[in-house]
């Protein structure tokens, strides 16, 4: 017993002296913040997998004969499915609750801890919309808490969380940041951040109108009070490059190079005719036309049999295929559109809907030129062109704006695939496949993994018992599951 006390002895301050004085014990938070941007936009994994093999087919964007894309024809594929699931919570969940854990730590109240409480809602709203119930006030709580098997928490209550959330976050946010350059999204501009916080908590307001329109309104209209987006020049997007780490680049521009299959729907380009983005969007895959007249959609649900030659059908035009474009989170467009719809059902918001909707279409047709320098930018005119040929009729209002919605979140799949859930426009038939997990209808979500059902069964299995059975027609709360 002596010999031991002895030994604790002779052992104090050893710890101190086993730490490196010229290495860092904690990364800041600049260095972090900036990977998790990156992380959460994602590489060339779930990108290929879950943005466009299922979310791009699936509300009829792009299609593809290739087996392997399997939301075209609603086959399960677990792996691809769960690909983004995958990807966040080891990387983006982890990286975020532990950048949030070390501002607590250090006291960090202001800018810099509202940016993070932003992007963490970022993070979360994508997982929870394609999944439903899912691991949130537990998360990303392994190595802090010592929290191995999260809850899953029901849908309704992570919405109300993250309302919140960014309520407190915008509050949050002053004058400047210290993470000028380690901001991937706005490089500082503190008021940018504020208004996508603004604009964040308007698209999951707008979220609920389904379910619960009394708080959908209520948040909304916060909102649009407290200050969006106000131009495209407050779009939140990654500026990527071409290297030199694979991170780096632009997840879809990765899957573009990897994969020649995907064509351009029938469905959207048949919707873009007369539109002078369908020569900025697409592109004749056999010799590179843009001539709207050699512009044609290829089926979705489409075989081998059925096209025997795709190379007649429209791609996606290699301008906005680079590696080092940029990869859109949230865009002014869908900020106008949204409020088109506020005004469309009467809430609260300066402005009528064909102002908004106008402005809408107006953002989502030059925000093309301002993401992809190499295209022809759409000019005033041309946009006045198209709103007098197809002006907004009140009398279809609804279905006018969401449509706009699907077109201005081409290659921003995870809020396609969403608000066409919620709204059910535009109007799409659902492909004919003997093989369709689905029986028929269009995926309404992804699954859950099904390794949960051991390495967080009981979770696992509550999550079953709330939402549904662990298929991709069991809706989520939004769109009037359990």
């Amino acid at each position: 017993l002596s010999l031991f006390l002895t030994s604790c002895e002779f052992d104090k301050g050893f710890e101190e002296m086993n730490v490196n004085p010229a290495k860092a014990s904690q990364l800041e938070v600049g260095n972090k913040f900036a990977s998790v941007v990156l992380r959460t936009a994602g590489g060339r994994y779930a990108n290929w997998r879950t943005s466009l093999i299922y979310q791009s087919t699936l509300i009829q964007h792009f299609s593809s004969i290739a087996g392997y894309w399997s939301g075209d024809r609603y086959f399960r594929n677990d792996g691809y499915s769960t690909s983004l699931w995958d990807r966040y919570y080891p990387e983006s969940v982890k990286q975020i609750e532990d950048i949030k854990s070390q501002l607590t730590a250090e006291g960090n109240t202001g800018s810099e801890m509202g940016m993070t409480r932003i992007l963490r809602v970022f993070i979360y709203s994508r997982l929870t919309d394609l999944h439903g119930d899912l691991p949130y006030s537990e998360a990303g709580q392994g190595y802090n808490n010592g929290i191995l098997k999260p809850k899953y928490d029901h849908q309704k209550d992570v919405y109300m969380d993250m309302l919140k959330e960014l309520e407190e976050a915008v509050a949050q946010i002053g004058a400047s940041t210290t993470m000028e350059t380690s901001d991937l999204l706005f490089q500082g501009n503190t008021t940018k951040w504020k208004a996508w916080g603004n604009s964040l908590m308007l698209r999951l307001a707008m979220r609920m109108t389904k379910v619960d329109e009394p708080n959908a309104k209520l948040w909304a209209e916060k909102a649009a009070a407290a200050g969006t987006m106000t131009s495209n020049d407050h779009i939140s997007m990654v500026q990527h490059t071409n290297g030199p780490a694979g991170i780096n680049k632009n997840g879809h521009g990765e899957v573009f190079d990897a994969d020649g299959n995907p064509r351009v729907s029938k469905t959207f380009v048949d919707w873009l005719k007369d539109d002078p983005r369908l020569p900025i969007l697409a592109a004749r895959r056999s010799d590179g036309s843009t001539d709207p007249a050699d512009l044609i959609g290829m089926p979705n649900g489409s075989d081998g049999n059925s096209v025997p030659d795709s190379s007649i059908y429209a791609s996606l035009h290699d301008n906005l295929k680079g590696t080092d474009v940029p990869m859109v989170f949230h865009s002014y467009a869908e900020v106008r559109l949204l409020k088109a719809e506020m005004a469309f059902r009467g809430w609260s918001v300066p402005g009528d809907a064909k102002t908004h909707y106008e402005a809408g279409v107006k953002a989502a047709m030059q925000m093309l030129g301002t993401i992809y320098p190499k295209t022809t930018a759409i000019t005033d005119a041309q946009v006045a062109g198209y709103l007098a040929a197809k002006p907004y009729d009140a009398s279809k209002g609804w279905e006018m704006i969401s449509e706009q919605y699907w077109a201005a979140t081409l290659l921003n799949e995870y809020e396609a695939f969403s608000n066409w859930r919620r709204t059910g426009f535009p109007t799409l038939v659902p492909t004919s496949d003997p093989g369709s997990d689905t029986g028929g209808p269009i995926p309404r979500r992804l699954i859950w993994p099904e390794s949960e059902s051991s390495t967080n069964a009981d979770n696992f299995a509550e999550a079953i018992a709330r939402q549904g059975p662990n298929n991709m027609i069991t809706r989520v709360w939004w769109d009037g599951g359990n």
